[in-house]
């Protein structure tokens, strides 16, 4: 190659690097060139299941999110739910989320949007909307954290936590502790809720991966309500306290 061709040669790789760094507005220092962004998104239903409690209620039980974006600035849609078997009244959804999602630090996600709570279908079961924020992220040691802070139309103000882990105990097979958390700053006895501390729940699943995509699942779970909730509870169906057992199906498109 001759010295005119090396000169062209080194401009042309010089231009492209420059657009490059043109296409990409906000590098961080000492990150270097950086890729061109590409848009994709993904759905985890990472809970499908029957419940059987141990007060002989079944429920169908979901609970999944689905996102897209790039990297750093993705839009979610989170819903979890049930459908009480024999009550002859519809599904409910104790959340459904519309969020945008900004990442703030490694594995750290801070969201913020909307959110229903309420019934589908004939409308058998009371309904509201809410301002969410929420923070989704990765512990160390990998447990997986998701926190949302809630403002109903009515000023009403409540949160939750969950969290979840999965130990791997063969390639295929995983077992994964979970918790949740619900509180509450006021009380709302249309939706049986009290102020303070409302419920815990932890349960424990057992999962075999068919492929990464596909993975059945058993396991069980306890739980409680506390305060005026469980008062509300305790009036209209008894028991505050209880566990179960479960069987369903993880799935990721």
């Amino acid at each position: 190659m001759n010295v005119c061709a090396r000169a062209v040669a080194g401009i042309g790789a010089l231009s492209l690097a420059s657009a490059a760094l043109a296409q990409v507005e906000d590098i961080p220092p000492g990150w270097g060139v950086a890729m061109q962004e590409h848009h994709f998104g993904t759905l985890l239903v990472d809970r499908f299941e029957y419940a059987w409690s141990d007060d002989n209620e079944e429920a169908l039980v979901w609970d999944f999110q689905g996102w897209y974006g790039g990297d750093r600035q993705r839009v979610y849609l989170k819903g979890e739910g049930e459908n009480t078997q024999g009550d002859g009244e519809d599904a409910e959804f104790e959340s459904l989320d519309l969020l945008y999602s900004h990442l703030i630090a490694d594995f750290w996600e801070l969201q913020g949007g909307l959110g229903y709570q309420g019934g589908l279908g004939s409308g058998d079961h009371p309904e509201r909307g809410f301002a969410v924020v929420g923070l989704m992220g990765t512990l160390p040691y990998g447990i997986e954290v998701d926190t949302s802070l809630r403002v109903s139309e009515d000023g009403d103000v409540s949160a939750s936590l969950e969290g979840e882990y999965d130990l791997r105990v063969t390639q295929r097979v995983i077992l994964q502790p979970r918790a949740e958390i619900e509180l509450a700053g006021s009380d709302v006895e249309e939706f049986g809720v009290g102020e303070g501390l409302n419920s815990t729940r932890l349960g424990l699943r057992l999962r075999y991966q068919i492929t990464p995509k596909i993975a059945p699942y058993v396991g069980g779970y306890w739980e409680k309500q506390y305060g005026q909730t469980a008062d509300f509870t305790r009036d209209e169906f008894g028991e505050v306290e209880g566990s179960g057992v479960v069987a369903g199906i993880r799935l990721w498109f």
